[in-house]
This record gives structure tokens, sequence and C-alpha cells, in this order.
């Protein structure tokens, strides 16, 4: 039923043809069949953005074992732009990238990974840069001859603009190009783009900004709690091609402590959300390190089935999420929301499984079997921390 309700809304969503009729559904452009991961440089460098940072973070996804546990794309965030030329083609800062963009995205590709960029469906970037409104095909075939895999849309400076016709006059731009570009929506969940966005773009945006925090809210970004909680409930319209997206990751960037962020990542898996590292790569502690390339964890994240996990038991602050993954196991987080440790349990009846059923437990931050339980499984959880589980029949 939930399903049925998604897809009545996203075709109730599509644009209408000639006397009044529907038009089909757009086509999917084939990208983003798990949830795209990453780095972007917007949550640690904000502004501070130049090519030395952009080859330094690409030398380090590599050396770091980032690449190799799935961080494919190199955002370069807002503030990279410099003039239009002569002809309004675009041009990035020639201080900060005197190279230019395809010698950077050649840079990028040469290490295995793919190229991102930002700009916006207004006048200016929210930095003030030159936006992409009314040059968007210009713009779009620009990114395409510097080798760009990935663009991230921004809603600054958009005035009375439409979202969902803004946003698909730049992801017709970007196929017009013929070279394969994932388009990342990012207009805050302000016109709910679940409703519209699927085929539209592989991701967007469901909240205003994160900031580096548990809980709580400052100016128009919220922590880390507040983000899961508004992507509760949009469970039925994520799926392979597009993506709910809470935001990018704050793993590592100093305002949390590490069951902080196990949770905070743990939590993201379990949304089936994209993947964007958000911190110091090349800076970055083993203990951050460990968190990001946890190869059980980013699985979950990445399984094919994508669908995202829902709330299916909240107590207090001690919470159980469940979703299904495609070999028939379940990944389960159990989330302490409260400072003091507390004993949290799941019933297997709760997560599709028989009562009586004895099945296996697996800790996937211990990376260890915790052995055959029957009816459910109950553990300790620490303060502002989460335990994540896959339990298989």
């Amino acid at each position: 039923m939930i399903r049925a309700l998604a897809l009545g809304l996203l075709l109730a969503a599509a644009p209408a043809a000639a006397q009044d009729k529907p038009a089909p559904p757009r086509p999917g452009n084939g990208l983003a069949l798990t949830p795209p991961m990453g780095w972007n440089s917007w949550n640690k460098f904000a502004c501070n953005v130049d090519e030395a940072l952009i080859r330094r973070t690409a030398d380090a996804l590599v050396s770091s074992g980032m690449r190799d546990a799935g961080y494919a794309y190199v955002v370069i965030d807002d503030c990279w732009h410099g003039k239009r030329d002569a002809h309004g083609d675009i041009q990035p800062d020639p201080a900060r990238f005197p190279s230019g963009m395809k010698a950077l995205g050649d840079y990028i590709h040469a290490h295995g990974l793919k190229f991102g960029i930002y700009s916006d469906a207004g006048a200016q970037t929210c930095g003030g840069r030159p936006g992409s409104q009314g040059r968007e095909y210009q713009d779009a075939a620009q990114y395409a001859a510097w080798g760009v895999d990935y663009l991230k849309y921004d809603w600054c400076n958009t005035g009375t603009r439409d979202a969902a016709e803004a946003y698909t006059l730049m992801s017709d731009a970007l196929r017009a190009t013929g070279r394969a570009i994932l388009l990342s929506i990012c207009e805050w969940g302000n016109h709910k783009p679940w409703n519209w966005a699927r085929n539209v773009g592989n991701m967007w945006r469901t909240t205003g900004d994160i900031y580096d925090g548990w809980q709580g809210k400052k100016g128009y970004s919220w922590g880390m709690l507040d983000i899961l909680d508004m992507n509760a409930e949009l469970h039925p319209f994520a799926g392979p091609g597009g993506w709910n997206d809470p935001d990018m990751l704050e793993v590592g960037n100093g305002g949390m402590s590490d069951d902080e962020y196990r949770a905070h990542f743990a939590m993201w898996a379990m949304l089936a959300a994209p993947l964007m590292a958000g911190n110091d790569i090349a800076g970055m502690s083993e203990a951050t390190r460990a968190i990001l390339t946890n190869a059980e964890i980013v699985a979950v994240d990445q399984d094919p089935l994508g669908q995202q996990a829902r709330r299916i038991a909240d107590s207090g602050g001690l919470e159980v999420w469940a979703r299904p993954l495609a070999d028939g196991s379940r990944a389960v987080a159990l989330l302490n929301r409260g400072k003091e440790p507390a004993a949290i349990r799941v019933d297997w009846t709760a997560i599709g499984y028989p009562a009586k059923l004895k099945a296996q437990v697996r800790d996937l931050w211990e990376h260890r079997d915790l052995g055959a339980r029957a009816g459910g499984f109950e553990t300790q959880v620490r303060g502002h921390a989460a335990v994540i589980v896959k339990v298989m029949p």
C-alpha cells in the first residue's frame, strides 16, 4: 500500500501533456543504483577551496583506503567560480584553480575517482558566485567538457522560480550533453522533492543543512538526530536511482564524540543515504578512518534492494530501526538517544520473522558473530550511541 501511494504521488507530480493527459514517467539516467558515495568540500572547508586541496584529497582518498571502500566522487562545493568569459562560459577562479577544471578533473580520474562540481539554480550561488539560471544548457555543456561526473545544484537566489521546473531544466541540460552526470538536488526539502524528483535527479536533500552536533538547531542548520527524525517517514520514496539525502557526513569534524559519529554513520547507512564524507581526508584520525571505511556498514548502505530503514520502536529515546536486505536478512540499529547506557531489544516478529526463529546475529561494529538467538535480540547500548547488527535467518 505504501509503495502504491508513493507511485501515485510521483505520477501526480509529473508535468501535464496536451489535453491534460499526464506525461509518461521520465526514464532514469542509469546512475546511482545504490546511494552515491564520495567526498564534498563544504562541511570542513566551506569557501576555502583550491586546486591544492582537491588534489591532496584525491591522493588521500586512495592512500587511506576510502576509494577502495566505495567513496568515488570528489565534489568541489561553492566558491570555485571565477567570472564568465566573453562567450558567457563559466570559468574557475584563476587564483585558486590555475591549472583549470579540465586538468583537475583529469587528475581526479587518473586516481580512479569521479569529478563533482557545484552550481545553483539562481542568479548567484549561496556564496555569491555566478549561478546557472538562464544558462543551464551552456553550463551543462561546460561541465561535460571538463569531465564532470556529478553536479550538486543548490537553491539560493532563485526568487519565484518553481523548483520542479528549475531542476527538470537542468536535468534535461545534463542529459543533452551525452555525458553521464549525476544530479544532486539541493533545495533543502522546501518543495517536497521526494514527490517529484525521482528521475529528475538521483538524490534530493530533504532538510536544511546539517551541523556537527548530536541534536539541536543553529540558524538554518540541524543536529544529526533532528535530521534523522525528518527522514523517518520518507522511506517510501527511496530506491535504486533516487535517494533521500539527509545531507553530508560530519564524521571526523570534531563536534561529536566517536560514539556519536558511529551512530551518525550507522543511521545514515540505515537510511540508505548518500555517504558523502565532509571531513579533512588527508588529516583524519585512525578512529575516523575506521568509521568511514567499515565495510560491513557500508554494505548495509549499498545493499542493492535499496530499502530505507523504518523506525519500528521508540521508548523514551531508546529506538529500533530496521531495513530488509537483498539476501533476506535484516539490518537492525539499536539507537540510544539518552546519556546513560540502556538495554534495547528487538523482537523477531517486529522485523518480519517468526517468533520462534533462531537467527544468527552479527555485530557490524565489532565484526563479531554473536550466535543464534531465538525470539529476538537484546543488548546494552551506551549513551549517545548505536549498535548495528545483521540478523540472518
